[in-house]
């Protein structure tokens, strides 16, 4: 089997879940780092509650993942041949400290390109809350830069 067949063969495949919680201290170091000022997210709500801020999921699965290149791993895939291509994050319901998060992935896409030189692996992450309601989606693309 070719290596495009063997990462073609993972198409729907599933990954392991990742839970995390929204703890409102690590959300309050995350607006100091990227400098959010914002009251709408650095003001919690009457409940004593504060939103995340759009690309905060990508982090909060991330950090929260027992092993955050497993994904990698479980492809056969080596990390450093890997690039960050593109992300996108569609809200389907707010999401503010105290949450609990589940964020499941799975591979949606292997196209290869440029001869084969390049391989796009789209991934897809449904993220529920503590009570069964999906808040967002992400979709990623990673390349792989075969042969580097």
């Amino acid at each position: 089997m070719s290596e495009a067949d063997r990462l073609d063969s993972y198409i729907g495949h599933r990954f392991v879940p990742v839970t995390a919680m929204v703890e409102a201290g690590r959300l309050r170091f995350f607006h100091k780092a990227i400098g959010e000022t914002n009251p709408a997210l650095t003001k919690p709500d009457e409940q004593g509650r504060l939103p995340i801020p759009p690309t905060y999921l990508f982090c909060l699965e991330m950090l929260d993942a027992e092993n955050p290149f497993a994904f990698t791993e479980e492809l056969g895939v080596p990390i450093e041949t890997i690039l960050h291509a593109e992300q996108s994050f569609t809200y389907r319901h707010p999401v503010k400290s105290g949450d609990r998060l589940d964020f499941l992935a799975r591979l949606e896409n292997v196209a290869h390109k440029k001869g084969g030189a390049l391989t796009f692996l789209t991934q897809r992450v449904d993220v529920t809350n503590q009570n069964g309601v999906e808040v967002a989606e992400i979709e990623r693309t990673l390349v792989i830069r075969n042969g580097a």
